[in-house]
């Protein structure tokens, strides 16, 4: 399988309800590396997994939709406990549902699989793979 990774970052202020999450119960902000990664089995007619360029491109165009927002104000995420495992969802089926559009180039229609890590910190971060 090949892969190609693109990076971009987000900071986000959000709360939590739950006594699970202790003192992250209170607004807080956070900020995150954001890892897109791109499989497929075969390589296109170009010999690449994706336009680098273009992924790069629709990840920044992804993560600026929540970037600088409070979440909790956010319409999409009303009532739900946006963790560092929920938003990786959420920005890797943003951006299939880029791909699948079209946006990152005809030859990304032969990505098979996506995944998104979420950086906490140098020592914590979370992931979705979702199969295109």
């Amino acid at each position: 399988m090949f892969s190609v990774t693109v990076r971009d970052h987000i900071m986000i202020a959000h709360s939590f309800r739950g006594e699970v999450f202790g003192p992250a119960q209170r607004l807080h902000g956070a900020t995150f590396l954001v890892d897109a990664t791109f499989r497929r089995e075969q390589l296109d007619e170009d010999n690449i997994v994706v336009d680098i360029g273009l992924a790069t491109q629709e990840l920044g165009a992804v993560v600026s939709e929540l970037n600088y927002r409070n979440l909790d104000n956010e319409p999409d995420f009303a009532g739900v406990n946006t963790s560092t495992e929920f938003l990786a969802k959420v920005i890797a089926d943003r951006l299939a549902e880029r791909i699948h559009k079209g946006a990152l180039g005809e030859g990304a229609r032969g990505i098979a699989a996506l995944s998104v890590s979420l950086h906490e910190s140098h020592v914590a971060w979370a992931s979705y793979e979702r199969a295109l």
